[in-house]
């Protein structure tokens, strides 16, 4: 790795981190044998090509990680990618806890490094699922019926934001705590905000 390549506010987390610290080290060196340019985005590590983003590096309480944003496009022969949760469309992780497997695995994680690499190359994309492939549960929908304010307002949402509302509507198996969920962010959807914002 040559000094060139890296970002500065890449070394400050790094120095700064107090979990993984060796582990992130050595998926950066991986990474940037691999050809990508250092940036820093979402406040992690993150490795364009061309300004497109490929490969992330994040950590968490259990384990750190290797992201690729493309990853459901990715062949898996180790059988060692990781959809984060059943919602996740395009990311993929592949997961460390110790410095040790990354050195070990590092010639497998460079062949999924350059994996990831020619399918951006090749300009693939993830087909996501459409939001009106979702179902918004019956709660939601009396709620819609019942107001003509909010269901244009959910409507003038984003996708994204529609779908995360979705989503995390849907979630309980309990109609009371769909219910509860439903009357909690009203408000914030006829103010034109999605569930994060």
């Amino acid at each position: 790795m040559t000094n060139s390549s890296a970002h500065p506010k890449v070394d400050e987390f790094l120095s700064k981190a107090k979990k993984w610290q060796e582990e992130f080290v050595q998926l950066r060196r991986i990474v940037l044998d691999c050809g990508l340019t250092e940036d820093f985005k979402w406040m992690h590590p993150c490795y364009t090509l061309e300004k497109k983003n490929v490969v992330l590096i994040h950590g968490f309480k259990e384990y750190c990680a290797l992201l690729f944003h493309k990853g459901a496009l990715l062949q898996d022969p180790h059988g060692i990618l990781i959809q984060q949760t059943e919602n996740v469309q395009a990311a993929r992780q592949i997961r460390f806890t110790n410095v040790q497997e990354i050195v070990e695995m590092e010639d497998v994680l460079k062949a999924y490094i350059h994996q990831a690499i020619e399918v951006e190359k090749a300009g693939l994309e993830v087909d996501f699922k459409k939001t009106e492939e979702y179902t918004a549960p019956e709660e939601f929908q009396t709620k819609l019926a019942e107001n003509p304010d909010l269901k244009a307002a959910f409507e003038a949402l984003t996708p994204g934001r529609q779908r995360a509302y979705l989503y995390y509507f849907s979630e309980p198996k309990q109609s009371k705590t769909r219910v509860a969920r439903v009357e909690k962010y009203m408000e914030q959807i006829l103010n034109g905000k999605g569930l994060n914002d």
